[in-house]
């Protein structure tokens, strides 16, 4: 590990290291005060040691060594940590009846304490004075005296006569006293429902909560700990002119949205609707400083975006020498993107020389999983062959078991119908018929098909069909598409046909113009039939990232988020239930709209809609319904499953082997069980819930302020019974880990090859007689490849998946705690341990269904094994990467 002596190496001098630690020791003295409410000193007085971990202010993977000279500076003036005690027995009536509080404590040697110069976790000792009529300690103060913050971890005393260890878990940057208008103040890790809070220590949660919330004004700075409610004003920017300009989403019927975190920054000048946005590559968009990327989380995600801006260059830039600029000219040049490049050895030695390197951010760009220097890694969907994407069988089989296994529904009328609006758009009935699919049904007719469950269709039409018209007065020419299968035998789904739906020249009141395409293998028809197969595909990627993954993650679980620490103490068992699966989320949904989802952001260059994008998935979350993100719920709604209490999970499947809702229904069933077990620990009856004055603001917030548009929808539970809150929790916790994960860590291991998951579509379908169409029969590789997404778009648009399909270093995976001691209650501690035995008997299990060979749809023609809801909770690893697999616990990326 590298030292410095002194930080005074830092600016040119090089004192000797033990003489320079023992003058400032020498020289350093601690402030004597004495606090309002502090206990009066005693020749009875016991000294408490204590244990403090934190880490010092850094700079990536460096420890900031200018702040931390400047620290030791102030604790030559006599500025320094302090601590006090705050008794969870006793009240003080002088300090308006809060709990008594100790004398204040520093902490110890921070002048002797050597820093290194990779950033990390230091520990410090703290010695309190303790008297009898102090009581149990439930809390402490926190004044930081120095000029930079530091990252508290834990605080643990280590013998309180007459009640043995506490621990504080305390997670949260302190940033200088002067800072703050309230005192810091921790918790121990004792959990209270509001009524149960020791009388002294109930005003300092009631103070907490109220610093948290704000007051609604003025910018917010990085130290503000602020969490309040915004609409998504921050999109357009009105400087570059109407192209640029983006409607408001959320506060409207028209655009109805989740709220996001207030950062507070003015409205722009040229449009005083629109909230005015930072520098594009800026990173210092507000969000509450504990919710920011930690030091690790935040050197992975910089080294991954570096290395995708390599991999972005120099195809770039060898195109500049190509006949065909921005163009693939065969699959050939697509593979280039994967094959050649420098090879990092796979072999132990690397691994141990990687394994001494001091910084996060280099370890990851020397990292030895087979990736090649300067080369996209190779996706799994070509790995083991090279053309199995193209099959039918395949096609299919990602509807079950791919990146977007979500929207697949059984077919319950023929021939589909629409629910859109005939006032408004016309007839949208498809036009498929029985002369259509039932040459290919295997001998069945679509009545005895549809009777015994058989047919299912994947359907984009009615979401695209209202904004089709303006998508493709853009480059994009695209249709809204209906694919219809059929389940065989063998348990796998067979294309039947594809219609592709255009709104009518005339106008949307005179419906739909429509075709419908049939399998081929051989020639110009197979040629059609794979262009038939690449639309659908980019209806269903561009659903995908906008709907699946955006919407119904990461921006519905924001106001969650918000309202749970606004209204949820960090003492609450809900807040302690909950808050792992908001790591992160704020963070990167705020990144996201600096630099991906904003006017002419990442988005909207390489997904279809464009910049229609986001205002078509504020039109969707019309009919978003909490309740149905359940996935039992939602399996039933689509089809997929009916009830049946004799089958496992009390369902029973339509199609016995769809990998995600075979996996899923274990993962949600473990959920459910420990949901259910840690909550009817804390409420012994549905009273308790209703008399939780914290859980009933909590509740009405989200209802009325984080999903305010739709505040109104009869679906909403009550949040009166034990059922109501087992059922949100387990809700909000599935779609943040396992949900999450099985929508987004698959991107790139089924769509770094684009070819597989077209984005864009370019250009319609060839007539004949068009030169289009002659070209189609001559070359409908090249046809193909210039239909679809152009070269410049898929480099942005693999690159990107390449980072959002990564798990960091530093991942906590479902069933993992990131502190074993989060609460001090041993029956919710022993819940949470069956809890995560109960997830490595399901990964055994996930590993023997991808070993069957009996179950074709776990593995498919391109030989992938289907593990993106494989739980992970036995990897301690943390090593991360493109694995394909594990269920963090939030929407961490």
């Amino acid at each position: 590990m590298l030292y410095l002596t002194g930080e005074l190496a830092f600016m040119g001098y090089c004192p000797s290291s033990k003489m320079f630690n023992k003058a400032m020791v020498k020289c350093c003295a601690k402030p004597k005060s004495k606090a309002k409410g502090m206990v009066e000193e005693s020749k009875d007085k016991q000294k408490i040691k204590g244990t403090v971990v934190l880490m010092k202010k850094n700079v990536l993977d460096m420890n900031d060594l200018k702040a931390s000279l400047l620290d030791r500076v102030h604790e030559l003036l006599g500025k320094g940590v302090s601590f006090q005690l705050i008794s969870a027995v006793h009240s003080d009536p002088a300090n308006g009846l809060k709990g008594k509080l100790g004398k204040p404590a520093y902490l110890e040697k921070w002048v002797a304490t050597i820093t290194p110069l990779t950033a990390g976790e230091t520990m410090f000792s703290v010695t309190f004075d303790w008297h009898e009529s102090m009581g149990v300690p439930g809390a402490f103060l926190i004044k930081n005296h120095h000029h930079s913050q530091f990252y508290l971890r834990t605080v643990t005393l280590e013998d309180v006569p007459g009640h043995g260890r506490v621990h504080f878990v305390c997670n949260s940057w302190v940033y200088p006293a002067h800072r703050y208008k309230y005192d810091r103040v921790f918790f121990s890790n004792k959990t209270y429902l509001p009524c149960q809070t020791p009388e002294p220590l109930r005003k300092y949660r009631e103070e907490e909560l109220v610093n948290l919330r704000g007051n609604g004004k003025g910018k917010l700075k990085e130290w503000d700990r602020v969490y309040d409610y915004d609409c998504y004003n921050d999109l357009g920017m009105p400087e570059k002119g109407t192209k640029f300009a983006r409607p408001v989403l959320g506060r409207s019927l028209d655009c109805p949205y989740p709220r996001r975190g207030r950062t507070g920054r003015k409205p722009h000048k040229k449009d005083p609707n629109t909230e005015s946005r930072l520098f594009l590559l800026s990173l210092n968009i507000y969000v509450p400083r504990d919710e920011r990327f930690n030091l690790v989380k935040f050197s992975d995600f910089l080294a991954y975006a570096l290395k995708s801006l390599f991999q972005i260059l120099i195809p770039e830039i060898a195109a500049l020498f190509d006949k065909t600029i921005n163009e693939f000219d065969s699959f050939q040049d697509v593979l280039d993107l994967y094959e050649g490049g420098v090879k990092l050895p796979n072999d132990a030695t690397l691994k141990k020389i990687r394994d001494c390197l001091p910084w996060e951010m280099i370890r990851e760009l020397a990292r030895n999983d087979g990736e090649r220097f300067m080369k996209f890694p190779m996706p799994a969907v070509i790995k083991e062959d090279r053309s199995a994407w193209r099959t039918d069988e395949e096609f299919a089989r990602e509807t079950l078991a791919g990146v977007n296994p979500v929207i697949i529904s059984r077919l319950q009328e023929f021939p589909p119908a629409s629910k859109l609006d005939p006032k408004a758009y016309g007839n949208q009935k498809s036009i498929i018929t029985k002369e259509h699919i039932e040459r290919n049904m295997n001998g069945l007719t679509v009545e005895e098909a549809l009777k015994s469950n058989k047919l299912f269709i994947l359907n984009h039409h009615d979401a695209l069909m209202p904004f089709l018209r303006r998508i493709n007065s853009t480059s994009t020419k695209t249709y809204a598409t209906r694919t219809l299968f059929l389940l065989q035998e063998d348990g796998t789904l067979k294309p039947l046909a594809i219609e592709l739906s255009l709104p009518h020249p005339q106008g949307d009141s005179h419906g739909a113009v429509s075709k419908v395409f049939t399998p081929a293998e051989d020639g110009i028809g197979g040629s059609v039939w794979q262009l038939a197969k690449a639309y659908a595909a980019v209806n269903d990627s561009g659903y995908h990232q906008l709907i699946c993954h955006w919407l119904n993650t990461h921006a519905v679980i924001e106001p969650f988020i918000i309202a749970s620490n606004r209204q949820l103490s960090v003492v609450h068992p809900i807040y302690k239930l909950l808050h792992p699966h908001f790591r992160d989320t704020m963070n990167i949904n705020a990144m996201a709209r600096q630099t991906l989802i904003n006017a002419g952001g990442v988005l909207e260059l390489t997904v279809f809609p464009g910049k229609y994008a986001l205002e078509m998935s504020a039109s969707i979350y019309k009919t978003w319904v909490f309740t149905d993100q359940a996935l039992p719920v939602d399996l039933i709604k689509r089809g997929m499953a009916v009830p049946d209490s004799s089958c496992p999970n009390g369902l029973e499947l339509l199609i016995e082997d769809y990998p995600y809702a075979v996996d899923g229904l274990e993962i949600w069933s473990a959920i459910e069980t420990w949901v259910t077990d840690y909550c009817c620990f804390y409420y012994q009856s549905d009273e308790v819930v209703k008399e939780d004055t914290e859980i009933q603001s909590w509740w009405a917030e989200i209802r009325n302020e984080g999903h305010g548009d739709l505040k109104d929808e009869p679906w909403w539970p009550e949040m009166k019974t034990r059922i109501e809150l087992i059922q949100a929790c387990t809700i909000i916790i599935w779609v943040a880990s396992a949900f999450h994960a099985a929508v987004n860590f698959g991107q790139y291991p089924y769509a770094g090859y684009l070819p597989n998951r077209p984005t864009v579509s370019r250009r319609f379908m060839p007539e004949p007689g068009t030169p289009e169409y002659a070209e189609l029969e001559k070359d409908p590789d090249l046809a193909f490849l210039k239909t679809i997404t152009a070269q410049f778009q898929t480099l942005l648009g693999v690159s990107l998946i390449e980072v959002l399909s990564r798990h960091s270093a530093d991942e906590i995976y479902l069933g993992q705690r990131d502190t074993p001691e989060w609460t001090s209650d041993a029956e919710p501690l022993a819940a949470f341990e069956r809890f995560g035995k109960k997830l490595l008997e399901i990964e055994n299990r996930i590993m023997d269904r991808n070993n069957d060979s009996r179950l074709k749809n776990r593995i498919g023609p391109i030989k992938m094994p289907y593990t993106l809801l494989y739980p992970n909770t036995s990897d301690y690893s943390r090593e991360g990467g493109l694995t394909g697999k594990g269920i963090p616990n939030s929407i961490s990326i």
